[in-house]
């Protein structure tokens, strides 16, 4: 989207005085849930030769393809647009699969399934994760990456007609296309993802919350009042009150 040199710098100190008040916080309330993802769990689990399946990213694999091909990862993509997985960069993937999560079986092989802002877009997260225990193999493990239900902004996008938060996602710190897509964030909670990833079979190796997102940074006052607001969230209800979270999940031998 274009914007003026005068918007564009005015942004750019509300992003500015938003991160500057972030440095006076813990810094378990500034690690970003997809930092942590990208950074921390993937780099973990990812080790070399393994056979993927990347879950809904589409023309955004999770797998840069340079890693891909460093790590001599086998990498599967799952999408319910064939479209999406078209637009991937050569050579993200050396198969594709044109299919819901939902309702999909797989054949139990995957060493690693990874889906990263994925599941909050599905009407019936408790049948994803079902699907998703089909798809990797006894021993292997499953990464996954949701925004949180109860984080603020996800209340907004429930509220506003979607026309209106894929506007004003133009505006998000850190957007690129893939934003925009309907949201449910049917039981997108750590509580809910731990009961249903059970529930399927799954055992939780770990959770890691993440209290900070960039939706609100472009407005300073805010921002800060918002980050305020998070830190009394985080005392009374720990974990549930996360922007968004990672979840490691391992399917038992």
């Amino acid at each position: 989207m274009h914007r003026t040199p005068v918007l564009r710098r005015l942004l750019n100190q509300q992003i500015a005085l938003s991160r500057a008040f972030d440095r006076l916080l813990p810094e378990s309330m500034v690690r970003h849930g997809a930092s942590i993802y990208i950074g921390k769990m993937l780099p973990r689990l990812a080790r070399p030769g393994l056979n993927v399946m990347d879950v809904g990213s589409g023309r955004f694999p999770v797998f840069k393809v340079a890693d891909k091909q460093r790590l001599g990862l086998r990498i599967t993509g799952l999408d319910l647009n064939a479209g999406e997985l078209a637009a991937a960069p050569e050579g993200s993937y050396d198969e594709t699969v044109h299919a819901d999560i939902t309702t999909y079986r797989g054949t139990g092989d995957k060493d690693l399934v990874v889906c990263m802002s994925v599941l909050e877009h599905v009407t019936d997260t408790a049948a994803a994760l079902q699907s998703i225990s089909t798809i990797v193999k006894p021993g292997g493990v499953v990464a996954l990456f949701a925004p949180s239900r109860n984080a603020f902004f996800a209340r907004l996008n429930l509220i506003l007609p979607q026309r209106v938060t894929s506007w004003l996602l133009k505006y998000k710190p850190g957007a690129h296309g893939g934003d925009g897509w309907t949201a449910y964030y049917d039981r997108c909670t750590p509580k809910e993802f731990r009961r249903m990833a059970e529930a399927a079979g799954l055992e939780v190796v770990r959770v890691e919350p993440a209290y900070i997102s960039t939706y609100f940074q472009v407005f300073a006052p805010v921002y800060v009042i918002w980050r305020l607001w998070m830190l009394a969230f985080r005392a009374v209800k720990g974990e549930q009150a996360a922007e968004s979270f990672c979840i490691e999940l391992r399917r038992p031998e």
